[in-house]
């Protein structure tokens, strides 16, 4: 005798009822779209923080050992930046200045002042890959001009191509625009010469002499592992020196286990995770319990159980896809919708796909291991 292959009877298993299939495809497809919205949000989240570090023109990236995130001020002193000019394998180092906390803008739109992201470097010596940025940095070179991010949240007033706005009390002259878009920190984005960063940042935390960043390029040919441990050992210990790669690292490694967004999108994965176990669970039960005397014909007819056994957890398998699918083009649509509203960087990715494919199929096989055991222990004797 000829046994059916399993997937096949998992498969008519599945389609046999057509109406409870799109039940349990609605209700898997729900617990899979919130893990796609947590896990979309974790990566926009990720994406937002890491793209001013991606932007900058630089091999090796110096800041103080003592700076946590990349978001925080912890200014060194710019003497360091000497030193380093000096380390064989260098071919430059440019200073960049950073500040989260201390800009604030008027909107030329209301008049309604905002806290604003600010960076400040030397027109002749451009820290970013930016092109909008390299492109208006010479206008740069006028006391109080900036470049705003178009891309900003419109409530800054930033793409309403005023001439002029306010910051920290100043009027500055807008000579410029770039696109580089708001993250779940700040709203908004300055750029200006380091003149006028020290000018309009007044007091100690505008002192000159201390920068936040220094952004360095290896000479062509030279290794930049060689270059940062020979870095590591002319500047002193205060200083860390991250090739960018490693920086990015760290960063991200920051957000996931430190901050308190990360544990947060990935706790409403796991509610997500669960509640989906739940559904799962529910619909895996209920179908082998309208199919048990199919299984227990199948026992009588002799068919191990391991064979039975492949059949649910195909069956599961089925059921996980037919929520998959639909849930990851519902999100899809709800990534672009809400990433044009929050201007935030959500899109359908490979890794987003794929966690979420092996998370519901995790949670679909799990629920088929804890319900299949009404299959083992059927008696046909008793179904019958």
């Amino acid at each position: 005798m000829v046994r059916p292959g399993s997937v096949p009877l998992a498969w008519r298993n599945l389609v046999s009822n057509k109406s409870r299939l799109l039940r349990s495809a609605g209700g898997i497809g729900f617990a899979v779209l919130l893990m796609l919205m947590q896990l979309g949000f974790e990566q926009a989240f990720f994406e937002s923080a890491l793209v001013v570090i991606r932007g900058l023109d630089a091999d090796i990236v110096l800041q103080s050992a003592h700076k946590y995130q990349f978001a925080t001020r912890d200014p060194f002193p710019r003497a360091e930046l000497d030193q380093a000019r000096n380390v064989p394998g260098v071919a430059s180092v440019r200073p960049l200045y950073a500040d989260w906390f201390n800009f604030f803008w008027r909107s030329p739109a209301d008049g309604k002042i905002f806290l604003v992201r600010a960076f400040g470097f030397d027109p002749d010596a451009p820290v970013f890959s930016f092109a909008d940025v390299n492109a208006g940095r010479d206008k740069l070179k006028e006391t109080n001009s900036v470049l705003v991010d178009r891309r900003a949240r419109r409530f800054l007033g930033m793409d309403s191509g005023a001439a002029e706005a306010e910051l920290n009390g100043v009027k500055v002259k807008i000579v410029g625009d770039f696109a580089l878009g708001p993250d779940f920190q700040s709203d908004g984005t300055v750029v200006m010469s380091d003149r006028t960063f020290t000018s309009l940042l007044r007091g100690p935390a505008g002192n000159p002499s201390a920068v936040d960043v220094g952004v360095v390029k290896v000479r062509p040919g030279d290794d930049p592992a060689m270059v940062q441990q020979s870095l590591r050992k002319a500047l002193p210990e205060t200083i860390a020196v991250f090739t960018k790669p490693e920086l990015i690292e760290f960063e991200r490694n920051f957000q996931a286990a430190v901050s308190s967004a990360g544990p947060i999108f990935a706790m409403g994965t796991i509610v997500g995770f669960v509640v989906g176990m739940l559904i799962s669970y529910q619909v895996t039960y209920t179908d082998l319990s309208d199919q048990l005397p199919q299984y227990a014909t199948l026992k009588a007819m002799g068919y191990r159980t391991g064979y039975l056994l492949r059949v649910v957890f195909g069956q599961a398998a089925f059921n996980a896809l037919a929520g998959w699918v639909p849930a990851m083009l519902l999100s899809i649509l709800l990534y672009y919708l809400i990433g044009r509203l929050a201007l935030l960087p959500l899109h359908m990715s490979a890794y987003v796909a794929l966690v979420s494919l092996g998370l519901t199929l995790g949670m679909c096989l799990v629920s088929a291991a804890l319900a299949v055991r009404r299959v083992i222990t059927a008696d046909p004797a008793e179904v019958f």
